[in-house]
């Protein structure tokens, strides 16, 4: 299999410089096209006893993968995995690790809004971790790769 650059290069032995200069305004057009943007991430649904079996059901009988039965069901695929490895979310009980898990990580985001972290305006740092060091850091562009 020829690479992109080897196929540039055996353009320009052979002096077809019009298909050189299409390929250049291909890059150029896809070059434009290019974005960096945040990943999605889905808020998703609550977990209940219902819906774990709702994914237990689609898992065996169809074909599609946990991320497809993520994305009809408008959960985390993470969640798919953990119903259809571990069984989890099966119970409805307030005790699971799970269900605790779920509300502590809610309790954390309601305080997080509450003290302005969700918009940028906390002032210090958490108390669990410690502030970083300033060090002579680089910023990467696309342009640079």
């Amino acid at each position: 299999m020829t690479t992109l650059k080897e196929f540039e290069d055996a353009l320009r032995e052979q002096g077809m410089h019009m298909a050189l200069a299409i390929l250049q305004k291909l890059r150029e057009r896809d070059r434009g096209k290019r974005s960096v943007t945040p990943a999605r991430r889905i808020a998703g649904r609550k977990m209940t006893p219902e819906l774990a079996r709702r994914i237990l059901e689609l898992h065996a009988t169809t074909e599609m993968t946990q991320q497809e039965i993520a994305f009809e069901l408008g959960v985390n695929q993470g969640r798919v995995n953990e119903v259809i490895k571990r069984g989890k979310w099966l119970e409805d009980d307030p005790n699971a690790p799970e269900a605790i898990a779920r509300d502590r990580a809610k309790a954390r985001m309601r305080g997080a809004a509450g003290r302005g972290r969700a918009t940028g305006s906390g002032s210090a740092a958490s108390p669990k971790r410690p502030a970083r060091k300033p060090g002579n850091q680089a910023q990467l562009t696309l342009e640079d790769l």
